[in-house]
């Protein structure tokens, strides 16, 4: 095959292992031949209504199997995918949409209404929606292979940031990215031919896709598509299914640990759980590992395609709470602002090389040129390293609280106040103060049915962590702003309640 990139997998997949199943969604399985089948019709209708290569082809939709046949048809084409959050506004969507320059549009019947309406700004001359219209479209296509010459350096993929501040950025990522991010999932996570991974993060965050659901149907294993996320399903489908995989940011890894069959459930067959998009609460590992769960955690960005650290099995007690260590091709340091590498126990910010790291952001050359320094991407990100090299993240840079000339930083006010058993979310943000220039504030969600006092919840922080980083005041709040992939909207948590008294 001349194609070298993500496009060829379902024909690569087809003559390895025809009639494995690929893939799950409700009451129905695609094996790895009709997967091939279905991607390759695909490929010709889009390239029959004038999509080449380089074009770009958006996803608006839950996860399905639709998604997934567009990617690979996009990379069978050598075009460019460009998957679209179903959270975001018409105007929001058709930024993305004129940004990336997308030439045609699939999306779930949910999004008809969006679909009709875009506006003369973007490029997209051809709509399809997911169903009926979908299924006439690839039976009325070709199954003729379709050999384009795709390299591992041409783009594969847009995939917009969570655009927590400002515009969000499309970040541009290669095949070679994508199949270097998938070679390190393979061998730092021991993934098996018989691997079931259920795919309950959305396929638009990149963690859900990029490290999990690719990975797996490289392997050849089966992926269980649920288009959004419940954990009354969760179990279902994991009983169901025996699934062995599993990823999930924090939050949605809290809700199934509240869950009432949370103790009673069979979770036997359950190999791997991986979390990450945020810092892993301490409470929280240690309740999976009660159950007798293997629960790991990683530290990726979406520049990164996205896996950076990675805490395996083996250490996941005795460096609990660490993000572990660079992923096998993948370099990681803990810098300093000039670059030199910080001292042990030190705070710098986390700064990563290698083949799985983007080349750039669509369009932006100055804000790329601002990240990728001499060579290494930026991440923002604050970390510490311990003596044995393993890296241990503190929060977002510009997350810091400066208070009287001491940095805070918000995660570790966090971590204690997930501790208490009648908080089940909290978001901790700089309020302005005469006195010290800044000092934290806790804002905190309730357990269902708890009543929660801001005096006792300060009071509970006190000997738990330096006076000077207990919160002055606290804030009863009924939730949190969040992405769709479950990050915290710290911006919005500091417009909404960093100014109120």
């Amino acid at each position: 095959m001349r194609n070298e990139g993500l496009g060829s997998w379902p024909a690569r997949r087809a003559r390895k292992t025809p009639h494995r199943t690929a893939l799950i969604h409700g009451d129905r399985s695609v094996t790895y031949t009709e997967l091939y089948e279905r991607t390759t019709r695909l490929a010709h209708a889009l390239h029959a209504r004038g999509i080449r290569r380089g074009d770009r082809i958006a996803y608006l939709g839950p996860n399905h199997p639709a998604y997934l046949e567009t990617l690979f048809a996009a990379g069978t084409l050598g075009a460019v995918f460009v998957p679209l959050n179903t959270r975001l506004a018409a105007p929001e969507i058709a930024y993305q949409l004129a940004d990336s320059g997308a030439k045609a549009l699939l999306h779930a019947p949910s999004s008809a209404p969006l679909a009709a309406g875009l506006p003369d700004s973007t490029d997209v001359r051809t709509v399809v929606e997911v169903g009926t219209a979908y299924e006439e479209l690839l039976a009325a296509a070709s199954d003729e292979p379709i050999d384009q010459h795709v390299l591992l350096d041409d783009t594969c993929i847009i995939m917009y940031t969570s655009g927590t501040t400002g515009r969000p950025k499309g970040a541009v990522l290669t095949h070679g990215n994508l199949v270097w991010n998938a070679f390190n999932v393979l061998v730092d996570h021991d993934l098996i031919a018989d691997e079931r991974a259920l795919v309950s993060a959305p396929l638009f965050h990149t963690a859900g896709l990029n490290m999990l659901t690719l990975p797996v149907l490289l392997k050849g294993g089966t992926c269980v598509l649920l288009e959004s996320f419940d954990p009354d399903t969760v179990f279902d489908l994991i009983e169901r299914h025996r699934i062995t995989f599993m990823f999930g940011v924090p939050t949605m890894f809290d809700q199934v640990a509240r869950h009432p069959r949370w103790e009673g459930a069979d979770l036997s067959s359950l190999r791997i759980l991986t979390c990450g998009g945020s810092p892993v609460p301490t409470p929280l590992i240690a309740r999976y590992q009660e159950r007798g769960l293997t629960f790991l955690q990683g530290y990726g960005m979406t520049e990164a395609a996205p896996g950076t650290l990675f805490l395996d099995a083996e250490h996941a007690v005795g460096k609990a709470g660490s993000a572990g260590v660079p992923h096998f091709f993948s370099d990681v340091r803990v810098v300093r602002p000039d670059l030199t590498p910080v001292d042990v126990g030190e705070t710098g910010e986390i700064v990563v090389r290698g083949p799985h790291v983007m080349p750039g952001y669509w369009g932006l050359p100055e804000e790329t040129a601002a990240v990728l320094a001499d060579g290494w991407f930026r991440s923002g990100d604050a970390a510490r390293v311990d003596h044995d090299g393993y890296v241990y993240i503190v929060d977002r840079i510009k997350d810091m609280i400066i208070s009287g000339g001491e940095n805070i930083y918000p995660a570790e006010i966090e971590d204690q106040l997930l501790a208490h058993p009648d908080i089940v979310e909290c978001a901790v943000i700089g309020v302005p103060d005469d006195k010290w220039g800044q000092v934290p504030r806790a804002v905190v969600v309730p357990r269902e049915g708890a009543t929660l006092d801001p005096g006792e919840v300060i009071a509970s922080l006190s000997g738990r962590l330096a006076k000077y980083k207990i919160p002055k005041s606290v804030v009863i709040a009924d939730a949190l702003p969040r992405t769709a992939s479950g990050k915290l909207l710290k911006s919005r948590v500091r417009s909404r309640y960093g100014t109120t008294s």
